[in-house]
């Protein structure tokens, strides 16, 4: 159903209850229709007949924190027409900050420049500041309304700092760099401080103009040298204008001062990960992630250093042969099944992430497990890759070098060239990156199956799982570099001769 359907839909069904005087439910059916067609007359029409109630309507539109984005725009636009713009403007901003691309702001009462007279320039600034921090840049044109709410403050408030630069950090994210730059400019002279001249780089980056944003960093800098967050973020906008070494430099500056700021840490990993290519930058910052779980917020360094390299992220396009048909166990169990669809994918963050998401397979025994990899569901993305993670799960209290779980996922890696003995492989792998105490055994177990197969056709695969692996020595790297130059085999599934083992265990 289009949205103009559904919010056709949802608007007869707030009528019919109006019919009824079922306000309440009028009130849900409105919320909804809202939400699919912010600026459609007719749901603004019907709105109105409820803003003619008693208490204008209110009463049915309360804003908890749980409020959904339509109810909250609801109760934004009752608040207006009771003559109460300014208490109306910021719900309908959280409204844009959970659904961006909706067209909450595209109604007459926010173009009014009397609402950016009446509303606390204070205010307004948080509310945008709040905004900024739920959108992307760039932003979606439907928040360009209330550039003209800032604008019109700024008519009344022309010197408000703070004003200033939330109206510069919403401006580059819709694209206005100009705009941005001229207003954090203002603010930065207004009242010079840090927050000012961050505000001001960050204009100057988006618009492309690299001297120029580095000199406000440098002044943020030099306004509070403790504040290593800007350390991270000079240097991360001089590694992405090929300046890797000035890059370094400045983060080393910010690890000097606090070697466990997590900012500094993770962007240290990434920038040396860039430098040299070397994995176990984000090993090391795995580790640290793993041993420092409060962080200051959330960071996508090592998702970003993983994307789009095989096994680091995702299965790969290349894989071994079928080793062919053999006698298997029993068919799983229909629960096995329903988690195995529960967590699989075709893609993860980076290692730890895959362990994490395969997390509720801790409930499917080690049998089940070893079905699902015997009589894989066809409907399930590389299914072998989900059940050999579970197996990483079974009785994970255990030290690794005595544990079952890795007896069990090195039996299945013994095989030959298959789907199985790569997906065993991978969750050996995930466990070196999880546990320290596995990395030399994986890292040996990867280069003597490395050496065993080098030769074979179909190798590749092989080759690139030994490249996710912490630990490997240089001349193993080196040759499973030069196998991942070797033309891919299409990929096929293949059961091991080891699943017989399984029905002894």
């Amino acid at each position: 159903m289009d949205v103009r359907r559904a919010a056709d839909r949802a608007l007869e069904q707030a009528r019919s209850a109006l019919a009824t005087d079922d306000a309440a439910k009028a009130a849900d059916h409105l919320a909804g229709a809202l939400a699919h067609a912010p600026t459609l007359p007719e749901v603004h029409e019907v709105l109105g007949r409820l803003a003619a109630r008693p208490g204008g309507g209110l009463d049915l539109f309360r804003a908890g924190p749980h409020a959904s984005p339509g109810r909250l725009a609801a109760r934004a636009h009752l608040l207006a027409a009771a003559g109460r713009p300014e208490d109306g403007l910021p719900l309908l901003v959280a409204a844009s900050g959970h659904a961006p691309a909706a067209d909450w702001a595209g109604v007459p009462w926010v173009a009014e420049p009397a609402l950016g007279v009446r509303i606390d320039p204070g205010l307004l600034a948080q509310v945008l500041m709040r905004l900024c921090t739920r959108v992307s840049e760039p932003a979606p044109s439907t928040l360009r309304p209330y550039l003209a709410v800032v604008r019109h403050a700024l008519a009344a408030y022309p010197e408000h700092a703070m004003l200033l630069g939330a109206g510069s950090a919403l401006a580059r994210r819709i694209g206005e760099h100009e705009l941005a730059i001229d207003w954090a400019a203002r603010g930065a002279r207004v009242r010079p401080s840090k927050l000012g001249e961050i505000w001001l780089g960050y204009a100057f980056r988006s618009a492309g103009r690299l001297p120029e944003a580095l000199a406000a960093l440098r002044r943020a800098v030099a306004h509070d040298p403790d504040d290593l967050s800007v350390y991270a973020d000079i240097a991360g906008t001089l590694a992405d204008n090929d300046r890797l070494d000035d890059a370094l430099a400045w983060i080393d500056r910010a690890l000097q001062r606090d070697p466990d700021y997590d900012c500094a840490v993770h962007t240290a990993h990434r920038l040396r990960h860039r430098a040299d290519g070397d994995l176990m930058h984000l090993v090391r910052l795995a580790d640290w992630i793993r041993d420092h779980p409060d962080e200051s917020h959330e960071h996508t360094d090592l998702a970003d250093c993983c994307r789009d390299t095989p096994w680091l992220s995702g299965a790969p396009a290349s894989a071994p042969l079928p080793r062919g048909s053999a006698p298997a166990p029993a068919e799983p169990s229909a629960e096995a099944v329903r988690r195995l669809r529960q967590v699989a994918a075709l893609s993860w963050a980076h290692p730890p992430a895959a362990y994490d998401a395969a997390v509720p397979l801790i409930m499917v025994t080690p049998a089940d497990l070893t079905a699902l990899l015997a009589h894989p569901p066809a409907d399930v993305a590389v299914p072998e890759i989900w059940a050999c993670l579970g197996l990483l799960h079974h009785r994970p209290e255990e030290p690794w070098l005595d544990s079952e779980r890795r007896r069990l996922l090195r039996e299945l890696a013994e095989g030959g060239l298959d789907r199985v003995t790569e997906a065993a492989l991978f969750a050996m792998i995930v466990a070196a990156w999880i546990d320290p105490a596995a990395r030399a055994e994986v890292a040996e177990a990867v280069t003597a199956r490395l050496t065993e197969v080098a030769s074979r056709p179909g190798a590749r695969s092989f080759a690139e799982l030994a490249l996710a692996t912490p630990c490997l020595d240089q001349s193993t790297r080196q040759l499973a570099t030069a196998m991942t130059r070797v033309p891919a085999v299409p990929r096929q599934r293949g059961r091991s001769r080891l699943l017989l083992r399984w029905r002894r265990s």
